[in-house]
């Protein structure tokens, strides 16, 4: 049994979004191809309330891309985006989310990050991804989305802690390249980590 994870494929993340990840529509096509040929599609959702710690609009001497200490973890502030119940929120129009068996928010605390889609940046509270998975029999998962170097990076690295045998599908990923060379680094690491780098083609 395989699933599909999809990353935050939201608008906010979508070139002209709060937070743009360039190029980052690119991968809804290679969602919506994909999500047919496995037993179940779940996605993430960054939910954040407009409070939220890693907004840099909350620090009166820091801006976008500085790092603090947030909850006792460095964390880097971005710009406001993904709050709750706004259309920055919402996932891309044109995503096929009828086929999505679930969605997991996070980043509701606004306390603590979370870029994972199976926990805050802490581990300290889960989104049930893991229980949700396991009890449906899946031992494989497929991570793709946004962004590379930050939520795609830590969903796959925590799946493979997790047990999960755990695929990267490289054309489906964008990222942010906060410094130059993150993207690459996030691959190498998740690779480092026992994650399996392929292609869409290769599942499809």
């Amino acid at each position: 049994m395989k699933a599909l994870i999809l990353v935050d494929l939201q608008n906010d993340f979508m070139p002209g979004g709060a937070l743009a990840v360039p190029d980052g529509n690119a991968v809804i096509p290679v969602a919506n191809r994909l999500m047919p040929h496995f037993d179940l599609v779940v996605a993430t959702q960054d939910w954040h309330p407009a409070n939220h710690g890693s907004f840099a609009s909350q620090y009166a001497d820091h801006q976008p891309g500085d790092e603090i200490t947030l909850n006792g973890l460095p964390q880097i502030l971005w710009p406001d985006h993904c709050i709750q119940n706004t259309t920055g929120a919402a996932f891309v129009e044109g995503l096929d989310t009828s086929r999505f068996d679930r969605v997991f928010t996070k980043g509701t605390n606004r306390e603590i990050d979370s870029y994972s889609g199976f926990f805050d940046n802490a581990w300290r509270r889960s989104t049930e991804l893991d229980e949700f998975l396991r009890e449906r029999g899946i031992l494989d998962v497929f991570v793709m989305g946004l962004a590379t170097d930050y939520c795609v990076k830590f969903t796959a690295l925590d799946a493979v802690k997790l047990g999960f045998q755990t695929h990267l599908i490289s054309d489906g990923c964008r990222g942010v390249d906060l410094n130059p060379g993150d993207c690459r680094r996030a691959v190498h690491t998740m690779q480092a980590q026992g994650v399996h780098l392929l292609d869409s083609g290769d599942v499809a």
